[in-house]
């Protein structure tokens, strides 16, 4: 079997893994369905469980979907900010794109709701602003590994400041927005999959004519230049891609970080680095992850329900900490 072809296998043996995981995903929350009931609400017509049907197609269909969408957008955004830094610890929580783009969707959720049509395009503005902050504080003769995380710190803290200051300022209208900050994927209707599916679909094909980007990218800038190519409007057209992708995801859903870390990374493992198979994989690997950490979060302490943001932070410390120290490890061998 050819590299090519096991590759392609993985991505279809991983698609199919994401439909087994959908479908045990709805048949699982506060109250368990057996795989033939929700074939009978599907498929069966005139079938006589009204309230079976409501539940999935009103509650938890919805809801998957989004978490696929999401999962997805995420672990693409992820891809893409590591191979413009050529970072493995790059991703939209680290970088400050999600926080901005938080932070710009709150302002429209509490001051400005009359505008909540624009709130994706809100996010991805402010999603890019906080982006663009962390490069230039990071920038000198390079973005190194710890320098990024430094500024992504300072950059959050900053970001963390200004929603803890519209928490005391408007602590009556915020109290309903304190589960979308967490990353909640509870309450999502069809509404909100139709809002996001036409950026989602846009985002992904945008993201699927970078790849050849990207890879050059990678190979590092001194063969991107000797081609003769702009490596400045490469990395400028890879990152508005990213802060896209992060800015609808965190409009709808909220926080939910390390997803764009944990799941670039093991798709590479699995996949390599190139990145015609590395994107469509980790967009595949990261919907999967997100729909196992939404229905852990709906089902480990049911009735009562976490939001997933808890969850991949609980996943995804440990996993940041490892390649942190993995990452300064190998800075060490080569200093020496």
């Amino acid at each position: 079997m050819s590299m090519k072809t096991k590759k392609i296998s993985l991505i279809f043996f991983s698609v199919v893994a994401l439909i087994f995981i959908t479908i045990f995903s709805i048949r699982l929350g506060s109250v368990n369905f057996s795989f033939i009931e929700i074939v009978k609400a599907l498929f069966v017509k005139n079938y006589e469980n009204e309230i079976l049907k409501s539940i999935l197609w009103d509650i938890r269909i919805p809801r998957i979907l989004i978490a696929l969408m999401v999962g997805g957008n995420l672990a693409l955004a992820g891809v893409l900010l590591q191979a413009v830094m050529k970072n493995p610890l790059a991703d939209p929580g680290l970088t400050g794109v999600s926080a901005g783009a938080s932070v710009s969707a709150l302002i429209v959720m509490i001051i400005y709701p009359s505008a909540i049509l624009f709130m994706n395009l809100t996010a991805f503005l402010g999603g890019a602003l906080a982006c663009g902050l962390v490069f230039l504080l990071a920038w000198k003769k390079g973005l190194k590994p710890l320098r990024v995380i430094l500024s992504g710190v300072a950059v959050n803290a900053f970001l963390g400041s200004v929603t803890g200051l519209m928490f005391i300022l408007f602590s009556d209208e915020i109290q309903g927005v304190l589960s979308w900050l967490n990353g909640s994927l509870n309450g999502k209707n069809w509404t909100h999959v139709y809002g996001i599916l036409p950026y989602t679909v846009f985002g992904i094909i945008g993201s699927m004519t970078l790849v050849r980007d990207a890879n050059i990218l990678q190979l590092g800038d001194n063969f991107a230049i000797n081609l003769g190519l702009n490596i400045p409007r490469k990395r400028l057209k890879l990152c508005i891609f990213a802060c896209f992708l992060t800015g609808i995801s965190v409009a709808n859903v909220g926080l939910i970080g390390f997803v764009g870390l944990v799941v670039p990374h093991m798709a590479r493992m699995i996949i390599g680095s190139d990145h015609m198979y590395l994107l469509p994989f980790s967009a595949i690997l990261g919907a999967i992850v997100l729909v196992l950490a939404d229905t852990i979060s709906r089902t480990l302490f049911s009735p009562i329900e976490i939001p997933a943001g808890i969850v991949m932070a609980v996943i995804g410390v440990p996993f940041f900490l490892y390649l942190l120290r993995k990452t300064r490890s190998e800075e060490r061998r080569v200093g020496k």
